[in-house]
């Protein structure tokens, strides 16, 4: 077989595109489920982009500088495993041959961590489209800290594929609309316009000028680009590459399951194996007699990229050894952080922090505690890099030390606007890139908005920082549609994802210690509004609070109940718990800020914490059901299953029985119920 590996070929049948097609189908009709469909017609556009204008070394997936390809689009994964197994990643054909199978490195849809070479777990629309933004502006603002005249050490592109699915979502609307505002000049995205989805041609529900909405966000666009034409395909991407001020968009014209030749084009091809006859006579169309998953020798060669990448690499390397030689200190930053190290004296900083909150004694919204502790943390750690869903300055994360990219490109800052969840996948996006510790910021009702990208920072073992403010009902006269009940349990479910609800500045600013060491995960913190009192604590009792749940107030005499609580609601608890001791009932207050924590601690602790044999009241300002797992069926909660209203804080509180009155009540019952039974 002649394969010359630097021609472009306008065949359908050349042999490169050809063994992404047939890797692709093999693999889907072996595992008889997939998506076949979307690789076979994007190979020419694979084909090109790989081999001519990527920037990648197969044997170091992780080297800082390499180009970010991220296929949002992830049903179409055995594109990119067919891509990284032929360019020379750590994914032999075996695991190709366990695609969708259990313990594969080949999952249904891409996951970061599970596959070399894999940038971001893509599969819900739009949202890798929203990473790539986030790494691309992770990439420039990286740039314009680290780069040095004569000495570029960052200075790489993000390109993405993205599929109708990903246009239709919302989230492309947010992100492609932040992305034409900041000019990322070095993001490429690759539109696979077949005009397919699962239920059949979407121009009976997609009729957008997808091409002049890009350009009203102010993108450079290419139109009708002939999708199955390499030679056009190249030039569209040199240009891109070209375009140094506005992020580009390059609209290719495919055929869904390009080279099956009854099937392609047609919806059935999306998401389904083409069948043994159809897979035959492909093998006949495009004149590829191998047996499933057998890659000629001399294509396999043409494909294997290794030799290439290990040059680019070594060539980064020379460079960033002249800027080490140059800027040693820059270079040991620059290394810290892309290794996601904190500052050597982090801990010392933070202990002599949560000390100072301690001694202080002061009464603070949880809120304002947080911006005291990210102000701190801000000096500490460059790589703090966040902002606000348009409520920076009600979820309170401008600091001093805030700079605003848009107003200076080396700044640690972003003003995201209503964009809820774009924002927290673009924070994604800069969390994947590295180099940053990201945070978002919005109400606890808006998380909502965010959850589902919430949801793949947890899968995706991301450490990002979630700051939810105006946590309960105690946020007053905005009402019902403003006031959260059911979000903090909802989150709670979100597997890997550490909810914290402090109740003063002490927790809070252990919160944030623990959510900026924490390295295999997102935190969410869920903060007041309103002023919260101070809570004395031994040392001992501090360093408990890292543990998720621990014993605030211990009575003199033998507890005969335990009232657990969260955030806003401990204050109460401590008030009720003096009322009922002055009554000669002994109460014990565990105050839980972080349940999951806690769920962590040995069995020891938890049972020293919440002994089985006292009965519960559990007191939090929102749903109850998490909380009879702790209270059992003779314990009671104080909490809420209902939506609020619009009055003043303090009102609300009265008016929903949130009250020491009622938790003094609800304690006296289940003793008095445990006294029976």
């Amino acid at each position: 077989m002649n394969v010359i590996p630097h021609q472009i070929s306008q065949r359908l049948d050349q042999p490169l595109t050809t063994a992404l097609r047939a890797l692709a189908m093999d693999a889907v009709e072996n595992a008889k489920s997939g998506h076949p469909g979307a690789p076979m017609g994007l190979a020419e556009v694979a084909a090109v982009l790989w081999r001519r204008h990527l920037r990648h070394n197969p044997a170091n997936p992780m080297w800082p500088d390499r180009d970010r390809f991220v296929l949002s689009n992830g049903h179409a994964s055995m594109l990119l495993y067919a891509l990284l197994h032929l360019t020379g990643y750590d994914l032999p054909i075996s695991e190709l041959k366990s695609f969708r199978q259990l313990h594969s490195r080949t999952p249904g849809h891409p996951e970061f961590g599970v596959t070399p070479g894999v940038e971001t777990t893509t599969g819900p629309l739009g949202q890798g489209f929203a990473n790539a933004v986030g790494m691309a502006i992770a990439e420039k603002t990286l740039a314009a800290q680290f780069n040095r005249e004569g000495h570029t050490i960052v200075d790489h592109r993000t390109f993405v594929i993205v599929g109708d699915g990903c246009l239709m979502e919302g989230i492309s609307h947010e992100a492609a609309s932040l992305a034409g505002r900041l000019g990322l000049g070095k993001l490429i995205v690759i539109y696979d316009d077949n005009g397919i989805s699962i239920d059949g041609k979407v121009s009976e529900w997609f009729a957008d000028d997808t091409p002049k909405r890009f350009e009203a966000y102010g993108w450079h666009v290419m139109r009708e680009i002939d999708g199955h034409d390499p030679i056009a395909i190249d030039a569209a991407l040199t240009k891109a590459i070209a375009e140094s001020a506005r992020p580009s968009l390059l609209c290719c014209k495919t055929v869904i399951g390009r080279g099956a030749p009854t099937k392609q084009g047609h919806h059935d091809t999306h998401g389904a194996p083409l069948g043994a006859e159809e897979v035959a006579r492909v093998r006949v169309e495009l004149n590829w007699p191998y047996a499933p998953f057998e890659v000629p020798a001399a294509v396999a060669a043409a494909w294997d990229a290794r030799r290439q990448g290990a040059a680019i690499e070594a060539d980064w390397k020379r460079r960033f050894e002249r800027y080490q030689n140059a800027y040693p200190d820059r270079a040991t930053e620059f290394t810290r952080r892309l290794h996601g190290e904190l500052a050597a004296d982090f801990a010392t900083t933070a202990d002599t922090f949560i000390s100072a909150c301690a001694a202080k004694n002061e009464a603070l919204a949880t809120r304002k505690a947080s911006q005291n502790a990210l102000t701190l943390f801000a000096k500490l750690l460059p790589e703090l890099f966040g902002g606000s869903a348009d409520l920076a300055h009600s979820n309170l994360t401008i600091h001093p030390l805030t700079r605003a990219v848009t107003r200076d490109p080396a700044g640690n800052a972003l003003f995201y606007g209503v964009r809820e969840f774009g924002m927290s996948a673009i924070t994604n996006g800069i969390a994947l890139h590295g180099g940053f510790i990201p945070y978002a910021a919005t109400f606890l009702i808006f998380s909502d908005y965010a959850r589902n990208a919430v949801r793949m920072s947890a899968l995706m073992h991301q450490r990002i920082v979630y700051i939810f403010t105006h946590d309960s009902i105690g946020l007053g006269e905005d009402g019902p549609t403003h006031q959260p009940i059911e979000q903090l349990e909802s989150l709670r479910l979100i597997p890997n994802l550490h909810v914290w609800r402090p109740c003063d500045a002490v927790e809070t600013a252990v919160a944030w210690r623990s959510a900026l060491e924490r390295t295999n995960g997102p935190t969410a913190l869920a903060l007041s509004r309103q002023t919260l009192a101070h809570q004395p604590r031994t040392p001992a009792q501090i360093d408990a609070i890292r543990r998720g749940g621990y014993v605030l107030i211990e009575p003199q005499s033998p507890p005969e109940a335990v009232i657990i609580a969260t955030g806003s609601e401990v204050q109460l608890a401590c008030a009720a718990a003096s009322e009922l001791s002055s009554n000669g009932l002994p109460v014990r207050v565990v105050s839980m800020p972080c349940v999951e924590l806690f769920e962590k601690q040995d069995a020891a602790w938890r049972s020293a914490v919440l002994p089985l044999n006292l009965p519960m009241v559990a007191i939090e300002a929102g749903a109850t059901r998490g909380w009879w797992r702790y209270v059992g069926r003779s314990g009671a909660v104080v909490g809420m299953d209902r939506f609020g209203e619009s009055a003043p804080a303090p009102n609300l509180f009265a008016h929903f029985g949130f009250t020491p009155q009622r938790v003094a009540e609800a304690v006296r019952s289940v003793i008095a119920a445990a006294t029976v039974s």
